[in-house]
């Protein structure tokens, strides 16, 4: 017996994937830049959102070009070995090309770069997986939302939201109020869902986002001068990060 068409699923959230001649244009995009530019940068993102990688974008317009995402054609652009690589020197780039990394095109100088870089951590909200940057403790008394300058209470309406996140509140004058103090999350501690959906809720940044500089590669000589710098991506147990694949 044939089946039904009434039991047929239909997936409503289809992704058209890249086609060959998108990918081709990627590739020569990446690789016209290189011809363009004197150095070659691979940057590596911790604690990614969307949001500030494109403030970076907006900043470096005049004067940097950012891929970001998309790896293997990345590193397919570039050429991972000395018998393929786009230029001399770039497959030491495309072999690093792994993770949530990107490449950034420039004239401005090395130290120029790392100097602006080194300065840009802008703060965040956490999220479910990363660790508390440090013990947060509501105290006991109306509980105050940090949005705002001076601290604002939390309306009446949010008091179930508040309850749901595991806070023991009650209405003093229509204020959600807390009889004693409530320890939300503490220093090195991996967060909850509800311990991160809470600190969001009160406006608590536990994190910043950060570009580690790996490496870069020199037009002029070729040469790939790798860069030490502490670790930026946090390893998680849980979450995930935004999708950025993308090129400005």
């Amino acid at each position: 017996m044939p089946k039904s068409r009434r039991a047929k699923l239909v997936s409503l959230t289809k992704v058209s994937k890249k086609t060959k001649e998108q990918k081709g244009a990627f590739i020569n995009e990446v690789q016209e830049n290189a011809d363009k530019w004197q150095y070659c940068w691979l940057f590596e993102v911790g604690n990614m959102r969307n949001s500030h990688l494109k403030t970076v974008r907006n900043l470096w317009k005049d004067s940097a070009r950012i891929f970001f995402g998309r790896g293997a054609v990345m590193a397919k652009a570039l050429g991972a070995t000395p018998e393929e690589e786009h230029k001399p020197g770039l497959h030491k780039i495309a072999q690093q090309l792994k993770g949530q990394v990107g490449l950034f095109f420039t004239n401005s100088s090395p130290d120029e770069v790392t100097e602006w870089f080194a300065d840009f951590h802008p703060p965040d909200f956490a999220r479910s997986g990363n660790k508390a940057s440090r013990t947060f403790i509501i105290p006991a008394g109306p509980i105050m939302q940090q949005h705002s300058d001076p601290p604002e209470p939390f309306p009446h309406n949010e008091e179930p939201q508040l309850r749901k996140l595991g806070l023991h509140t009650t209405m003093v004058r229509g204020v959600p109020t807390l009889e004693a103090p409530h320890t939300v999350c503490k220093e090195g501690k991996t967060l909850t869902p509800e311990q991160a959906q809470l600190l969001k809720l009160i406006g608590v940044k536990m994190i910043s986002f950060k570009v580690g500089l790996r490496a870069y590669w020199t037009a002029e000589t070729g040469v790939v001068t790798q860069i030490e710098v502490e670790q930026v991506v946090e390893e998680k147990e849980g979450g995930e990060d935004e999708d950025a694949a993308m090129s400005d």
